[in-house]
């Protein structure tokens, strides 16, 4: 059902109010290539009361104030002690990636229009959040099994350079879908092209990075990046449709969040371990980190939809209820407000759906569930690093946690 790879899915029925979070999980779990189902658990958590509004007062100060921040914290949060920054950690890596990335879809285009559209968001302003995970867990890897003679390989900085370009490609068809106007503070390049060239693009930009993993001669890293961008069409096609129940509602949203955004962190942080040859238990290592940080990014992301200035996401607030998509935040407001349910089944499309679903998300315990349940993620990748060995490296994937759960845009 689910591919080559292990989605824990998590079905939170939650009340935060009495200081406990009740919680029923459900855990499915497929190591190798077989989906081995797990006993259902329940389990109840005892958590500091979390009062709503002080929360989303708390989150919305935030980012207003620091709406035109770098994405980059200079102080790692939670983790002060470890003094790491991933990304001057890697800065060395990191610099010349977009700048690669141009070079490789400009040696494969004859065409000046395909190329310029096809390199539009590789302009250096995203967060290269998925290549620095990549290289990060390489040389963190590396160092576990070969020390300070395991630096990084060039087929694993291929795989970095890939992850990016599988990511923007999947922005360039998301734009068509959902007919954007902007992406990352700028007109998306559906507003300026055509839809029949944009989407032309997107396939332009997949092709290259085919040809580029066919260059790594790794067939085990080719069936494992192949499934990303499987996982990827397949997660489009879920966030189209809509499911009835709420027990459903909230597997079926995880499922889809694991799709469209985790496989591919948790992915191509696996093939960076296979590349090293690391061994099956390591490789699942690496996998698991990933998806867990995948999950946790995507509930930030669903949260900041709610609380963040439209400066600071480079998008319009309450984007994703305009879109008809219920997530996280909606799903969990949906216990105390059940007159949501009917808007989630119609896609928030009558007059004033969009309005009293964001009101109502405010009035509930959403958002705090939505950002506890990023951080339980969040708290299972860290535990993931602590089993490789102790490097800068290790202790950035440990930082990543905190940069992406504490994140602002």
């Amino acid at each position: 059902m689910l591919g080559d790879h292990c989605l824990t899915t998590v079905w939170t029925m939650a009340c935060i109010g009495s200081g406990r979070l009740c919680a029923r999980v459900e855990k499915w779990c497929q190591l190798g290539h077989s989906i081995q189902a797990r006993r259902k658990a329940s389990t109840c958590v005892r958590i500091k009361h979390f009062d709503v509004q002080p929360v989303t007062r708390t989150l919305v100060q935030s980012c207003q104030s620091r709406a035109l921040s770098s994405a980059r914290p200079q102080q790692p949060g939670s983790l002060p002690d470890y003094q790491v920054d991933p990304y001057r950690l890697l800065e060395d890596d990191l610099k010349d990636v977009y700048d690669d990335i141009r070079e490789e879809l400009r040696r494969n285009s004859t065409e000046p229009e395909l190329e310029t559209i096809a390199t539009y968001y590789f302009d250096g302003q995203g967060k290269a959040l998925r290549p620095m995970v990549s290289i990060l867990m390489a040389r963190a890897i590396n160092y576990h099994m070969y020390k300070e003679k395991g630096g990084l390989l060039a087929a694993q900085r291929q795989v970095a350079m890939v992850s990016e370009m599988i990511h923007s490609a999947s922005l360039i068809h998301d734009d068509v879908v959902d007919q954007a106007d902007f992406r990352r503070g700028k007109p998306s390049v559906n507003a300026l092209w055509n839809h029949k060239k944009v989407a032309m693009a997107g396939n332009f930009v997949l092709a290259v990075l085919c040809m580029m993993i066919a260059r790594l001669r790794n067939d085990d890293v080719t069936i494992t990046l192949s499934q990303v961008v499987t996982d990827l069409v397949q997660g489009e096609f879920m966030q189209m449709g809509s499911k009835e129940t709420e027990n459903e509602r909230f597997a079926h949203y995880l499922t889809k969040t694991y799709r469209k955004t985790a496989s591919l962190i948790a992915n191509t942080a696996k093939a960076t371990a296979m590349l090293a040859g690391a061994d099956e238990a390591l490789v699942e290592v690496a996998f698991q980190y990933g998806r867990n940080v995948g999950l946790a990014f995507q509930l930030v992301d669903d949260l900041l939809d709610f609380v963040s200035s439209s400066a600071a996401m480079g998008k319009p607030a309450a984007a994703d209820l305009k879109l008809g998509l219920a997530t996280a935040p909606v799903l969990f407001a949906c216990e105390r407000f059940p007159e949501l349910n009917p808007m989630i089944m119609r896609r928030f499309q009558e007059p004033g759906d969009v309005e009293r679903a964001f009101e109502l998300v405010h009035q509930s315990q959403g958002l705090a569930q939505t950002q506890f349940l990023a951080r339980q993620h969040c708290a299972e990748a860290m535990r993931q690093a602590r089993a490789i060995a102790a490097s800068p490296y290790q202790k950035g994937l440990q930082v990543v946690t905190d940069l992406v759960v504490n994140r602002i845009k």
